[in-house]
């Protein structure tokens, strides 16, 4: 699956969707990084924390049209972003501000691949 920016620019080459309530809670934990072009989206995911983590990450909260409600950038391990009602696009940190500076609320992302709702 991709996530792509309304221009046609990929943000997401390689996208994994966290469908089921275990992929949702354990989200990225556990791994050593997340490689450039590879995301996870996480459905249904007010917050997401970083306790735990190793490494920084870029969040995207989206709306469930996949429109932007709120971007974190270099959130880094032992802190949290809260955006309630939305979903959140995990990305590697720096990969907002290298493909998609000035990606802000309003903005859309869409998805081609399944279905997305878990």
């Amino acid at each position: 699956m991709r996530a792509t920016l309304d221009d046609g620019t990929v943000l997401v080459a390689d996208l994994e969707v966290a469908r089921t309530f275990r992929a949702r809670s354990l989200g990225l934990l556990g791994r050593r990084g997340l490689p450039e072009g590879h995301g996870l989206l996480i459905p249904r995911c007010g917050s997401v924390h970083m306790f735990g983590m190793r490494f920084a990450i870029d969040v995207v909260f989206l709306d469930d049209e996949g429109v932007v409600v709120k971007v974190v950038e270099n959130l880094r391990p032992w802190r949290m972003a809260v955006s309630s009602g939305t979903q959140a696009l995990e990305l590697p940190a720096g990969t907002v501000a290298r493909i998609a500076p000035g990606l802000g609320s309003g903005d859309r992302i869409r998805f081609d691949g399944p279905e997305l709702r878990a």
